[in-house]
């Protein structure tokens, strides 16, 4: 986004956090891109010299009670966003949603920074349902106050704005996530694997995004194939790659080397989330690796299908409506179009 409002001649800076020093100097100058450092959030020492499995209790305790260690960005975004003044466009994304809170906290100073804010969120926050946890009641007021003092909410999909009280759905304006399509570069990477490669790549959520029964129902045919996956959740499901050679876990790799190695597969894996207001935005890279993709849900799926991509025939192949909508070029346009 920053690099393609800066391609089209505005004047673009960024708050973020700054952990390489050498992108403040080699991005900013190769794409006409101010950069400020927002500086770390960090877990209290005492909590982090704790045994590993207190500290992970500890810390998921305060995640759930306080969005801890998150809940510093108020103050941070807040002091950050000091003197900063004159912008046409103030755009603050989630997650975390405490940036949002932040900017809300900066509402003195909000006229002055920019003539438009808007508060763009992925997954909702109150309503989030992919979560072990809902969040506690207390938080509702947080939401209500960056939703009442923002100019727009935007959102991914138009299922999404159930995701959000009914009383800012005047607000809601759904403009999908953008991203750099380049889809020859990615097609040419691929050539037909001998025996069938198909990749997964994404976040588990057990018992809703959840690959664990259609892995046991792998594990029963005799068709061979390699299915690789890639997640944070590896300890989840390490043990079928014990159970079987045909199936690997691995941990997540950067973004551009995952497109690659998605690019190479025979087909790519989609398991839904059974919820319309929270799309994985994968999709998209899948679609940009120029794969046939298999999509099914996790406790109900259709095993002949599974079995026809496994022979290579991808005639129920899940397709993606309106690809140029995710185009970046289209995205921007749609963001700068609410500074007017």
């Amino acid at each position: 986004m920053a690099k393609e409002l800066a391609r089209l001649g505005h004047e673009v800076k960024v708050i973020t956090t700054i952990t390489n020093k050498d992108l403040q100097y080699s991005f900013a100058d190769s794409h006409n891109v101010k950069l400020k450092d927002l500086g770390k959030i960090k877990s209290s020492k005492l909590i982090e010299n704790l045994p590993e499995k207190p500290k992970h209790i500890a810390q998921r305790l305060l995640q759930i009670a306080f969005e801890y260690p998150d809940i510093k960005l108020i103050n941070k975004v807040k002091r950050a966003l000091k003197g900063e003044q004159g912008y046409d466009l103030l755009i603050s994304i989630a997650v975390p949603h405490s940036i949002h809170w932040g900017v809300a906290k900066a509402v003195g100073q909000i006229s002055k920074i920019a003539k438009i804010w808007v508060a763009d969120c992925g997954d909702p926050f109150m309503k989030v349902t992919l979560d072990t946890f809902k969040h506690p009641f207390y938080f509702k007021y947080l939401e209500k106050v960056f939703s009442r003092k923002c100019d727009f909410i935007t959102v991914p999909t138009q299922a999404s704005i159930e995701g959000y009280y009914q009383e800012f759905h005047h607000k809601i304006k759904v403009i999908p996530q953008g991203f750099k399509f380049n889809l020859d570069h990615y097609k040419k990477l691929y050539k037909p694997n001998t025996i069938t490669k198909f990749i997964f790549a994404g976040n588990i959520i057990p018992g809703k995004r959840d690959p664990r029964p259609l892995l046991d129902f792998l594990l029963e045919l005799k068709i061979d194939f390699k299915f690789i996956l890639y997640t944070s959740k590896v300890k989840l499901i390490e043990k079928y790659e014990k159970q079987s050679p045909k199936i690997e876990v691995r941990e997540y790799i950067p973004r551009e080397q995952i497109l690659k190695e998605l690019a190479k597969a025979d087909f790519l894996l989609n398991i839904n989330n059974g919820l319309k207001i929270q799309t994985p935005s994968k999709l998209i890279d899948y679609y940009i690796a120029g794969r046939p993709v298999l999509s099914v849900n996790s406790f109900d799926f259709e095993k002949q299908i599974v079995i026809n991509f496994l022979n290579k025939n991808y005639e129920k192949e899940y397709k993606i409506e309106n690809p140029a909508q995710f185009k970046i070029e289209n995205v921007a346009k749609n963001f700068l179009d609410l500074a007017k």
